[in-house]
């Protein structure tokens, strides 16, 4: 299978803890998402986004700067995981959020990337706006 990678660095206007809350927190997630997630939150634990859809294994955790986790659909190939990487860097005006996403089916590029700024990106800035996450 051939794979591509995913990179964006996009700036939000709130600290760090702020995005990894969204990221790691079920309820704040299902809320950002739209859809139900359940979240380990510890390394080793599993988790489940977009209603089981995605699925995976958190790796590594630093709270409030970096998640690592193993990522994947029920569409790809048996055992087939990808790895997701945020990093979470202070900036002059809230933080930069440093994104990789490894090992993304090449078939499956155009469509996750779009993903990740339709349902991630642009709901978290929306949200991070108005303040209605907390």
């Amino acid at each position: 299978m051939t794979t591509k990678k995913i990179n964006k660095d996009i700036t939000f206007k709130v600290a760090p803890k702020e995005i990894y809350r969204v990221l790691m927190d079920s309820k704040t997630h299902s809320k950002i998402t739209g859809s139900k997630a359940v979240i380990g939150t510890k390394v080793g634990s599993f988790f489940s986004v977009w209603g089981g859809g995605v699925s995976g294994i958190t790796l590594a955790l630093e709270p409030n700067k970096k998640i690592v986790q193993a990522w994947r659909t029920g569409q790809w190939e048996e055992n087939h995981y990808s790895v997701v990487v945020f990093e979470l860097v202070k900036a002059d005006v809230g933080t930069k959020l440093i994104f990789d996403h490894y090992a993304v089916p090449a078939d499956d590029y155009q469509t996750i990337s779009d993903n990740w700024k339709a349902c991630y990106w642009t709901p978290m800035k929306e949200m991070f706006a108005t303040n209605s996450g907390k």
